[in-house]
């Protein structure tokens, strides 16, 4: 069994590989063993690697598999004791795995952590991503130290402090092999987006913690594979964030929430045709509602499993306030403020 293997979902992402993992293997190869685990692609990828990279390790997936289910693929073909998966468009530093290896070897409770998500365009400001650790708020909505929304803060140290989150961002998500299984990997249904935040919740609700490790940090691009504002990007957020609130949410929590989703997805809906008229995103998330209302019933028996594992009521990182509130009703842009 390997200590660390660092993976790298690939879809015709050659240019990304290009760019981006030299410094990977520069940086990581002797702490590491290092795969690229190829979804189909049909650009040069594979050609790239045989021939600019041979002594990276290549898994070939017969098909596209999405973010969740590829790495479910790749990673039952690897055996390591710790995970980590790394997006193509991500910049590593120098050292920087040994903080996330030295502070999961020390802590046996930690089933996963990240290092600070920094921009590549602007190495002074956070990345939306993941920036310095990931939290909910009472309705399901993500937010971060250093991102609330679409504002995105300066790193000016002010988050520099390892601190226990609910979710590390899937762009570099280190994870113990164990506790991947134990919690049962990503759920490959939602093919990409949400998938990291769900199993995160899953593995805290088993009383497992993440953490966020602001020594370790590296520099992201974003929106390697789907553009912000694209209507496919915001049907899969809302039609699994649903999807997620329903497997984890507590008896007691989940009627309540949804009552309000029902009506905060539809005002999103019309605020985003009548004051952006982004006629592309409106019909995504009623299309994301529908999905959800329809496919609901495959999922009773994930979130029967998922309850019966319950072992933390109050989870650190699960707020009770609406940050939709905080943000648009208050004013307040930044974590710090909340």
């Amino acid at each position: 069994m390997d200590k660390l293997a660092i993976v790298i979902l690939n879809w015709n992402g050659e240019e990304m590989l290009k760019k981006y993992l030299p410094a990977v293997m520069h940086y990581s190869r002797e702490e590491a063993q290092i795969y690229v685990a190829d979804n189909a692609s049909t650009d040069g990828s594979l050609n790239l690697l045989a021939q600019g990279f041979p002594e990276c390790n290549i898994i070939r997936l017969e098909r596209n598999w999405g973010f969740a289910e590829g790495y479910n693929k790749a990673l039952r073909q690897i055996d390591a004791e710790y995970y980590l998966l790394l997006n193509s468009d991500i910049e590593v530093t120098h050292h920087w795995l040994t903080p996330l290896v030295e502070f999961m070897d020390a802590h046996p409770e930690v089933a996963a952590c990240q290092p600070k998500l920094l921009s590549v365009f602007d190495k002074d400001m956070f990345e939306y991503a993941g920036a310095s650790g990931g939290f909910l708020d009472r309705f399901g909505y993500p937010f971060c130290r250093g991102r609330i929304f679409d504002t995105v803060e300066r790193d000016n140290g002010q988050y520099d402090y390892a601190t226990e989150i609910l979710w590390a961002t899937g762009a570099a998500l280190m994870i113990r092999s164990k506790d991947y299984w134990d919690a049962g990997g990503l759920d490959g249904r939602f093919f990409a987006h949400n998938e990291e935040i769900d199993l995160c919740w899953r593995l805290r609700i088993r009383g497992r913690k993440i953490y966020c490790l602001p020594e370790s940090y590296v520099y992201h691009v974003g929106g390697g594979t789907l553009p912000k504002s694209n209507p496919m990007k915001t049907f899969l957020n809302f039609r699994n964030n649903l999807t997620m609130l329903y497997k984890c949410l507590p008896d007691s929590e989940l009627r309540y929430v949804m009552c309000w989703r029902w009506f905060l997805d539809y005002l999103a809906a019309w605020q985003t045709l009548l004051l952006k008229g982004n006629w592309g995103d409106f019909r995504a998330i009623y299309r994301a509602r529908r999905a959800y209302k329809r496919w609901k019933k495959d999922f009773s028996a994930d979130r029967t499993a998922i309850q019966q594992s319950r072992v933390v009521e109050d989870i650190p990182g699960q707020y009770h306030f609406s940050v939709l509130w905080q943000y648009y009703a208050k004013g307040h842009k930044f974590f710090s403020e909340l």
